[in-house]
C-alpha cells in the first residue's frame, strides 16, 4: 500500500512556499514511519512569479526526495479587489472545488493537509473529506497572538486603532502602539481589515497551527496562547513551534568564484559592515536613496547596501537601480572602499553569515528577520508593509535584539537621514541600546540554533506533530 501522504496547500510567494516546503521535508524525517509529501499548486498571478514558482519546483523535483507537485487548474483572479490580502485570499477561495478534487483523486491515504494561513476558506474542504488539517503560519507568534486576539479587539475597540487611547493588548507582548500594529489593520473600512478577522477567526478550527519560530524567542506569547488569553470563548488553537525554518541552498560546487558581494565583505574587517537590504518588494525612490546615502556617508561605518529602484512601468517588483539617477552626486566616489552599492538582488543568506557583517538594517520581513537571528546579526528595522511594523515593535520591545528606529508611517514609512545615521552608530558600536541588542542576538543565536537540534524545543515539537498526524492515519 502507498505510504500516507501529507498535502501541502501554499500560497505562491517564495517567502510562503519555501518555507513551507522545508518545514514539510523536516516532517518526512522526524516522523515515526513512512510519509510521503504532495505540494497542491496554485497557478501564480504574475508571469513573473509564475516563472520564479517553476524554478523552486523543478529544483525541488531534482531534489531526490519523496514530494510530488500537483498543479491545480487555472482560476480566473478577482479584478476587483483593494488589497493584496483582499486578493490572495479571494483568489485561494475560488481554489475550493479544484482542492476538494485534488485530494479525493489521491492514490495515497491523506493523513494531514497542512495549509498557509490565508488558506482558512479551505478548512471547509478538509472538513468536509474528514481529512485533519492544520495551519503553517510563516509568520511570528506575536503576529500569530494579534490574528487570534483581533476578533474580540474587534468589539473592545470601536473606533479606528490609530484614534484609540492606550496601547492594544496582546497577550504576552509588552503594550503595543497603535503605530506598531499590521498595514492591513489600520483601515477597518477595508476588505484586507475583514479578511484578517476571517483568518482570526477560523485559525481556532484547524487540529494545529505550526509556527515558524522558536519556543525561546517568543515563550511568553507562545504560552498566551496556550492559556487561551488570545481566544476568549473559543477552544484555544494548539500550537507547534517548528523554527527557525531557514531554507539553505546547498554550497555552490565552485567555491573559486564566490558573488561579488562576498568577495568584498573579504575585504573588510570583522563585524565592520552595515547590511541594508529590504526584501523582495522593498525599494526606493531618488529622494528616499538621497536620504540613506547621505545617512550611510554621515555615520562613518562601513555599508553593504542593495538599493532597487521602483517598479518599472505595468510591473509590481521593483527594478535594477540606476546608480546615477539614484545616488546624489559624487556619493560613490566618497565612499569608495567602505561601502558598496549592490543594484540588483543579492544573496542575503550568504552575506549575513559573513563575519565582516555586524548589523543588519532590514523591512523586518520574519524570514529575514529569522536569518538574521540564525547568524546573530542585530538589526534596525525599517517596516514597509504587512505585519513588518509590529515585527520591528517586538524586535525592540519584546525580543531585544534590534534598535528602535524613527519611520514615518504618514510619508509612505519615510526614514530622514539623520535618524539613519543615528541608528547605523547605535547599532554599529555606539551607546547601550546597540551594545545590549547585539548581546542579546548572540545568544538568540545559540538559541534558534539549539532550538532544532535533537533534543532541541522545535525538535520535540515537530516530532509531537509528527506522532499526531502518523497517529491519526494508523488505521488507513
Amino acid at each position: 500500500m502507498a505510504a500516507p501522504t501529507v498535502v501541502l496547500l501554499p500560497v505562491w510567494g517564495a517567502g510562503h512556499l519555501m518555507s513551507m516546503l522545508d518545514a514539510g521535508k523536516r516532517l518526512l524525517t522526524r516522523g515515526g514511519r513512512a510519509l510521503s509529501l504532495t505540494v497542491l499548486v496554485m497557478r501564480a498571478p504574475t508571469e513573473q512569479l509564475a516563472a520564479d514558482l517553476d524554478a523552486h519546483i523543478r529544483r525541488e523535483e531534482a531534489s531526490g526526495l519523496d514530494v510530488r507537485f500537483v498543479r491545480l487548474p487555472a482560476v480566473q483572479p478577482p479584478t476587483d479587489f483593494h488589497g493584496i490580502e483582499e486578493f490572495i485570499s479571494r483568489l485561494v477561495q475560488l481554489h475550493a472545488p479544484h482542492v476538494r478534487a485534488a485530494i479525493s483523486s489521491l492514490a495515497s491515504p491523506v493523513a494531514a493537509v497542512v495549509m498557509d494561513f490565508f488558506c482558512t476558506a479551505l478548512l471547509d474542504v478538509t472538513r468536509e473529506l474528514a481529512v485533519p488539517a492544520y495551519v503553517y503560519f510563516t509568520a511570528s507568534a506575536g503576529m500569530l497572538a494579534f490574528f487570534l486576539r483581533l476578533p474580540s479587539l474587534h468589539e473592545e475597540v470601536t473606533v479606528q486603532f490609530e484614534e484609540m487611547e492606550g496601547a492594544v493588548d496582546v497577550p504576552g507582548l509588552p503594550p503595543v502602539p497603535p503605530s506598531s500594529l499590521p498595514v492591513p489593520v489600520m483601515d477597518k473600512n477595508h476588505p484586507n481589515y475583514t479578511w484578517f478577522m476571517y483568518h482570526g477567526r477560523r485559525f481556532a478550527e484547524a487540529d494545529g497551527i505550526i509556527v515558524n519560530t522558536a519556543a525561546e524567542l517568543e515563550q511568553s506569547v507562545l504560552a498566551a496562547i496556550a492559556d487561551g488569553r488570545c481566544t476568549p470563548g473559543v477552544r484555544a488553537p494548539t500550537v507547534y513551534p517548528i523554527g527557525p525554518v531557514i531554507s539553505f541552498s546547498p554550497p555552490p560546487t565552485n567555491t573559486e568564484h564566490p558573488h561579488e558581494c562576498v568577495r568584498w565583505l573579504d575585504t573588510q574587517p570583522a563585524a565592520s559592515v552595515v547590511l541594508l537590504c529590504f526584501g523582495s518588494q522593498g525599494f526606493s525612490a531618488a529622494p528616499q536613496a538621497h536620504e540613506i546615502a547621505h545617512g550611510l556617508e554621515r555615520s562613518g561605518h562601513r555599508f553593504l547596501w542593495v538599493l532597487r529602484g521602483p517598479p518599472a512601468p505595468g510591473e509590481r517588483h521593483p527594478s535594477d537601480a540606476n546608480l546615477s539617477e539614484l545616488l546624489p552626486d559624487g556619493f560613490l566616489e566618497r565612499t569608495k572602499g567602505r561601502g558598496l552599492v549592490w543594484p540588483t538582488k543579492a544573496p542575503q543568506k550568504e552575506i549575513l553569515a559573513h563575519a565582516a557583517v555586524g548589523g543588519f538594517v532590514t523591512h523586518g520581513g520574519w524570514n529575514s528577520v529569522l536569518e538574521s537571528l540564525w547568524f546573530g546579526v542585530p538589526m534596525a528595522p525599517w517596516p514597509l508593509y504587512a505585519e513588518q511594523h509590529l515585527n520591528a515593535f517586538t524586535l525592540v520591545a519584546y525580543v531585544g535584539v534590534a534598535v528602535a528606529m524613527k519611520v514615518d508611517r504618514k510619508r509612505n514609512n519615510f526614514v530622514e537621514a539623520s535618524e539613519l545615521e543615528r541608528a547605523v552608530k547605535e547599532l554599529m558600536g555606539g551607546g547601550e541600546e546597540g551594545r545590549k541588542a547585539r548581546e542579546k542576538a548572540m545568544e538568540m543565536r545559540d538559541a534558534c540554533r539549539n532550538a532544532v537540534e535533537e533534543g532541541g524545543s522545535s525538535y520535540s515539537s515537530l516530532r509531537r506533530l509528527s506522532e499526531k498526524i502518523c497517529k491519526v492515519d494508523k488505521n488507513l
